[in-house]
């Protein structure tokens, strides 16, 4: 499962790109107007961030397919060929996703609440399609499990589309995601750091530290010995 950032945030961004083996990062107009910056002088900062090899993902804003085909034109124009312009799964969007990917251009399908809408999706192009696992579960459905359905839905029908799951409360979703295999996660940042974060992890971190300079001293390590 390839692990994506979901933020904005470049400070963010540059700490979670050091540390984790991140893939990739998303944004959305909501997303990019908390920086308060112009979008693409912002996304431009994220590209240089992150590289040309890790995907970038950014939001067509149009709301007729014309208008999001010539938003996506200028977003991969801009950010470069690993970019994935983002349609959302309406007709219009599945008219621009059909237009866009039969150019060659790689398409991640948004706003997705249910299975049918990311089949159509797939259909018609995607080679993504993001689910909105939180807001799912806010409307009183299984965002996990609608994630899962379409996952299978996937496989079993032989469509060359990953699940890119989106909008999570809590690593519990992320486990049981991967745990299904899908395709990816998109993932605010304090919900990455949320990954690791285990007193019981620091605590035995900190008993091989205490039992090592017990042995050879305070403040040595095996570089130092």
């Amino acid at each position: 499962m390839k692990l994506i950032i979901d933020d904005a945030d470049t400070e963010a961004i540059k700490r979670l790109v050091e540390y984790y083996p991140i893939d990739g990062v998303t944004t959305n107009p909501s997303i990019l107007a908390k920086a308060g910056r112009p979008p693409f002088e912002v996304l431009h900062e994220i590209r240089s961030i992150i590289g040309p090899d890790r995907e970038l993902h950014a939001q067509v804003v149009a709301r007729d397919a014309k208008g999001m085909v010539a938003d996506a034109h200028r977003i991969v124009k801009e950010l470069g060929d690993n970019t994935f312009p983002k349609v959302p799964s309406v007709p219009e969007g599945f008219k621009a996703i059909k237009q866009l990917s039969g150019e060659g251009i790689n398409v991640t399908a948004t706003a997705i609440y249910t299975p049918l809408q990311a089949f159509i999706a797939a259909k018609a192009g995607a080679v993504y399609a993001a689910p909105y696992i939180n807001r799912i579960d806010n409307m009183g459905y299984d965002g996990v499990g609608v994630a899962c359905k379409i996952h299978d839905i996937f496989k079993s029908n032989n469509l060359h589309c990953e699940v890119l799951a989106a909008s999570f409360k809590n690593s519990q979703q992320v486990l049981d995601l991967a745990v299904h295999g899908v395709g990816a996660a998109t993932i605010a940042s304090s919900v990455i750091d949320s990954l690791t974060k285990n007193a019981a992890i620091d605590a035995a971190v900190d008993d091989f530290v205490a039992d090592f300079e017990g042995l050879v001293g305070s403040g040595k390590t095996m570089a130092t010995l």
